[in-house]
């Protein structure tokens, strides 16, 4: 795929998370009459895992009786305040939250308990308890060991390679990140040559790889933070004809799926986004009902290896079984 393609998919996809966002305001009126409002706010679903999160936890939440206004604050810590704030003013019974910092949503989440809405995230936690009721997060460290091992192995111990990291100011980031290394750096036959963060985004790994193989033509692999920016990478390795690179994933999107069956990215870590956001409303619900969700706040969802042998039973962040 050419850059420019990657470009204008992902000027499509931001003009969609604009317009999720405007119909969501628009509608939070419409949301405000019914008397069991539930608000749902995530990054961009220009990311497919992030859009998983959302249209999971929209679709329980009807299911169970509840009125859904999903919300998108594409990762600005000052709009995801003033999505708070629409929840409060809408009197929402409960927030469901993928948060947009793990310090900076702390008193954004603290200034809805203070308004008598509790709040549930899903896939990052922020750095204080006791302010949120649930914190459901995948097990990131252990999903990153779990993806470092597998790249191992496929780069036969040996090598030079690539990190792509994803957004600084996440958690989550930093988590795989320290997974990975904790794995790799045992290897001192494995050499990395760069490291930089392509921010989660496909087409700025996508430039960055680019860059990386100026400087660094003859790399055996890339190890990348999530699944937008493998496919951005081996995009880039593609067209530099080098598609024998090894290239491995973490979140377990479909398209990653279908390029390990296609021989192209090597492996995945899957994170189940849509049962995490399904367990978040159904603790929302216990929660409302019983004042308790009998549960601790922090709950580490353990993540699952996809490789060629269980492809096939990948479907949108999950395993069937």
């Amino acid at each position: 795929m050419k850059l420019s393609k990657l470009v204008l998919a992902a000027l499509a996809t931001a003009a969609l998370s604009s317009s999720l966002y405007a119909a969501g305001q628009g509608d939070a009126a419409k949301a405000a009459t019914g008397k069991k409002l539930i608000v749902i706010i995530t990054p961009s679903p220009a990311n497919p895992f992030f859009k998983s999160e959302a249209v999971a936890a929209e679709a329980r939440a009807k299911a169970m009786g509840y009125e859904p206004m999903v919300l998108v604050h594409d990762d600005d810590a000052n709009k995801q305040n003033n999505l708070i704030d629409t929840a409060i003013a809408n009197k929402a019974l409960a927030i469901i939250l993928d948060n947009a910092g793990a310090d900076a949503t702390i008193t954004a989440v603290k200034k809805a308990k203070d308004a008598g809405i509790p709040s549930f995230l899903i896939d990052r936690e922020i750095n204080a308890t006791g302010v949120a009721v649930s914190q459901i997060v995948s097990n990131n460290y252990q999903g990153a060991k779990l993806g470092a091992e597998e790249f191992v192995k496929l780069m036969g111990e040996k090598g030079d390679f690539v990190e792509l990291v994803g957004k600084e100011s996440d958690t989550n980031a930093g988590i795989r990140s320290k997974g990975y290394h904790d794995v790799i750096d045992q290897y001192p036959a494995l050499k990395m040559v760069a490291r930089q963060s392509a921010n989660w985004s496909q087409p700025e790994a996508y430039s960055k790889m680019e860059s990386i193989l100026q400087a660094n033509p003859n790399i055996k692999g890339v190890i990348c933070g999530n699944d937008t920016m493998a496919m951005g990478a081996m995009a880039a390795l593609k067209t530099a004809g080098k598609g024998n690179v090894i290239v491995v994933g973490f979140d377990g999107s479909n398209d990653v799926r279908d390029s390990i069956k296609a021989g192209d990215i090597k492996a995945t870590v899957l994170q189940p986004a849509a049962r995490i956001s399904e367990m978040a409303v159904e603790q929302a619900d216990t929660y409302l009902k019983n004042k308790s969700t009998g549960l601790p706040e922090k709950q580490l969802i353990d993540c699952v290896l996809i490789t060629a042998a269980n492809a096939d039973k990948l479907e949108t962040f999950a395993l069937k079984q």
